[in-house]
């Protein structure tokens, strides 16, 4: 504090000088947000590497005077760049509005006054009241009062640590309890947290989602093979004396197909599309990866407060115990809870309930923490007194209680212990003397029945963990339909590993669980080979949400909650998941069933490249008969079914179930191209019949694995499947007249098209066939 201009405690900054510094580039905002400009988003889909390809392949193909039909492939780039800016900027704006919506607000000291004010508008200087569940949005130094806060998120330290008068706050922390003036000292980019977050975005990886990092790690590979290949088959195809513009037109095709731009653009978009529909139902989606990782999610994890139940609770009772009074147990808690700031839903009710002036004196508090589970106050000429979870306050001594206690926990009543002891205690205390029981109750959602029964239908397990009695938690699972709900275990009962481990395989309700255990029992589910999902409003559920491979919070509750997740359902409403994990399986069940359509083509144009780099032949195609056969059997149905209801949950390795539906189609054109071109050439039939029949099988293989793709069939893909057969049929009748493309006029191709298409659809059987023998042999040594 010495070198720092101290802020008045009085009065804050003024709005001017707050103005004055935030010009000045002392805000609190960061450049480094996963949001893209609408500049970023337009030049991150123009200038890509494929597009460039294109380009440059465009520019040859019109210098050896190609016709310009084979430059049909720009139209399909600059189709595609068109629809991945629009659906991309149509999310941005969708997610920049509710992200405004679920901005964290602090209440900031500004010339005398305490106004909300959203984080991001900021200056250093600002006197900011923290309180607990805020997180800690830049660095400061604690001016007046006293906050326990925890810095796992920064330090990896689970423990909350005592702040006191100027202690430094690190930007990424999250109060646990009290109320304090923060002064900010660094903001911005300067600020700690958004340090580490500069330097965790420099690795672009982490950002990806698995499905997106396997595409990467293929279209890498493709694109090391683009330059080599393409320069080889030039000069191959000079070496057989065909002419220049020949050469360049059979280069061109065969690059044109090695290409997978639409798969890339179709999972960009798809992707896109999801987020922009969650947020039209007031669902945040913080980073984009989370919709593939809620595809795969087999374990839910749950708190009861404000999850299961509605937020807040309130006193249904006081039971006395030996000589209590009621009027005496209510002058406690009126002392206890009346002039305190309440921190928690529980205080919260007792401050509803037992509020108004006290003439007890506290000389000494202690707030309520995760790790002991009681509040304690000392009251001078009055005593010591404690309220929290019986069996954390008597310890040995709660057999006594127990029948009484448990009676009502286990009709879903959260129990609390009002007892005096002869001191402040230290950890534990010592002798306490029971005085009455507190009862309070909070309320089922009524859309949670009907939540949990659909992911019961799903073969989601879900797991409820709460910091609240296990009897009591199981009680409440009942109540909202939880599968196995009497399956309870009280955490305090499981130290190691190994009991973590086997409780997270046995039970169904956890109870008395602490923030760390929350996040061991996290950690045991994954290490069980489960995709977990953390659902969760408070403090003690964000250590569980940042391990869990997506968290999704509850607004209205922590702000420290809604910051590290990656979905924020802003309504607070926990029956909209259904409709949620349907989006996520939907949209990455469709990419992967549509995935292998488009790389039928990409397999064939790089195996056939290379067969003609060993064989010396032409190159059989151009690519404006490439562009027919993606349009008819790639493009058009593979859009179509990507927006096609698909709820099953998704399993298994993206890029090999993809690969091992598209090998069998693009082996079968390959051995059936290198059948028709031998006959071609035995026959003498001319170049352009030749590329007429070599593209009515490339049709036929792809219509064949489209009607793989469609099964089992419903109307719309039955009426797709017939369409797009039309459509080809219509394509070999209307052009030829029209272009001059797809003709067949000699009478050794007309008798050989009918035996090559006659030929395909067996070939296409046999290698299935085999490609299946393959896959129970990888079964069966895998099961080994």
């Amino acid at each position: 504090m010495d070198n720092l201009e101290k802020t008045d405690l009085r009065q804050g900054l003024s709005r001017e000088e707050a103005a004055r510094r935030l010009k000045a580039g002392l805000g609190n905002r960061t450049k480094n947000r996963s949001s893209l400009t609408a500049g970023q988003i337009v030049l991150r889909n123009c200038v890509t590497f494929f597009n460039l390809v294109f380009v440059v392949m465009a520019v040859l193909m019109l210098l050896v005077g190609s016709s310009i039909l084979n430059l049909t492939f720009l139209m399909v780039v600059f189709i595609n760049t068109v629809i991945g800016c629009v659906q991309e900027l149509r999310a941005k704006r969708a997610v920049d509005k509710l992200t405004l919506v679920a901005a964290q607000s602090l209440n900031t000291l500004r010339d005398g006054q305490m106004v909300w004010i959203r984080s991001d508008l900021l200056v250093q200087g600002d006197l900011v009241e923290y309180a607990p569940g805020d997180q800690i949005c830049a660095d400061g130094i604690l001016r007046e009062g006293q906050l326990q806060v925890n810095e796992s998120l920064v330090t990896g330290e689970a423990d909350a640590i005592v702040k006191n008068p100027d202690d430094q706050l690190l930007s990424g922390s999250f109060v646990v309890t009290g109320r304090a003036m923060v002064q900010l000292t660094h903001v911005g980019d300067r600020a700690f947290a958004a340090r580490l977050a500069a330097e965790a975005k420099k690795d672009p990886k982490a950002a990806k989602s698995g499905m997106m990092r396997a595409l990467d790690r293929l279209i890498h590979v493709i694109a090391w093979l683009l330059i080599p290949v393409g320069l080889l088959l030039f000069f191959n195809q000079r070496l057989a004396d065909n002419s220049v513009r020949d050469s360049v037109e059979a280069t061109v095709a065969a690059l044109v197909g090695m290409i997978p731009e639409g798969l890339y653009l179709l999972t960009s978009v798809a992707l896109a599309v999801s987020a922009l529909k969650l947020t039209r139902n007031r669902v945040l989606v913080e980073e984009m990866n989370c919709i593939e990782t809620l595809a795969q999610v087999d374990v839910l994890c749950v708190d009861k407060t404000g999850t299961i139940t509605e937020p807040g609770m309130e006193v249904t009772g006081i039971l006395p115990l030996g000589s209590g009074e009621d009027a005496y147990i209510e002058k406690i808690l009126q002392a206890m809870y009346g002039a305190q700031i309440p921190d928690n839903d529980t205080a919260k009710a007792l401050a509803e309930r037992f509020s108004g002036a006290t003439d007890w004196v506290c000389t000494e508090f202690l707030p309520f923490t995760s790790q002991t589970k009681w509040a304690c106050g000392n009251f001078a000429g009055q005593g010591v007194f404690l309220v929290g979870a019986p069996e954390w306050i008597l310890k040995d001594n709660y057999e006594f209680l127990r029948q009484k206690v448990e009676t009502h926990t286990s009709a879903g009543e959260r129990v609390l212990l009002v007892a005096r002891c002869q001191k402040m205690p230290v950890e534990q205390p010592i002798a306490p003397e029971p005085l009455a029981l507190v009862l309070l109750s909070s309320r089922v959602r009524a859309s949670a029945p009907e939540t949990f029964a659909y992911f019961a239908r799903q073969g989601v397990s879900v797991k409820v963990i709460s910091g609240d009695n296990p009897q009591t938690a199981a009680a409440v699972a009942r109540r909202a339909g939880v599968e196995n709900a009497h399956l309870w275990v009280d955490a305090a009962t499981l130290q190691t590993e190994e009991e973590f481990a086997e409780a997270a395989e046995k039970y169904t309700v956890f109870g008395r669980v602490t923030p760390e255990q929350k996040r061991q029992l996290i950690r045991a589910f994954k290490q069980q080979g489960h995709t977990v999902a953390m659902t969760g409003d408070g403090v003690n559920d964000v250590l569980a949400m940042k391990e869990s491979d997506c968290g999704i919070a509850m607004a209205g509750g922590a702000q420290a909650a809604g910051q590290i997740a990656q979905l924020v359902l802003l309504d607070a409403d926990f029956g909209v998941m259904p409709g949620i994990v349907d989006e996520g399986r939907r949209v990455i069940n469709n990419i992967r069933r549509t995935a292998s359509l488009f790389l039928v083509k990409n397999i064939f144009s790089l195996g056939l490249a290379l067969l003609t780099l060993a064989t010396s032949l032409r190159f059989p195609l151009e690519s404006f008969h490439l562009t027919i056969v993606s349009a008819l059997t790639i493009g058009a149905p593979g859009f179509i079914l990507a927006m096609e209801p698909n709820y099953e949950r998704v399993t298994g390795s993206f890029l090999r179930r993809t690969l091992r539906r598209a090998f069998p189609g693009g082996i079968t054109n390959i051995l059936m191209v290198i059948t028709a071109q031998a006959m071609i050439e035995l026959f003498r039939i001319p170049v352009k019949d030749g590329q007429a029949i070599t593209t009515a099988i490339l049709c036929a293989v792809g219509l064949m694995v489209l009607y793989q793709t469609c099964r089992p069939f419903t109307k719309l893909r039955w009426i797709l499947l017939c369409a797009m057969t039309g459509a080809v049929v219509g394509a070999f009748f209307l052009l030829p007249p029209l272009i001059g493309y797809l003709t067949i006029q000699s009478k050794e191709a007309f008798l050989l098209l009918p035996v090559v298409l006659l030929l395909t659809p067996t070939l296409f059987l046999a290698v299935n066939r085999v490609f299946a023998w393959g896959d129970r042999l990888y079964d069966r040594k895998k099961g080994h």
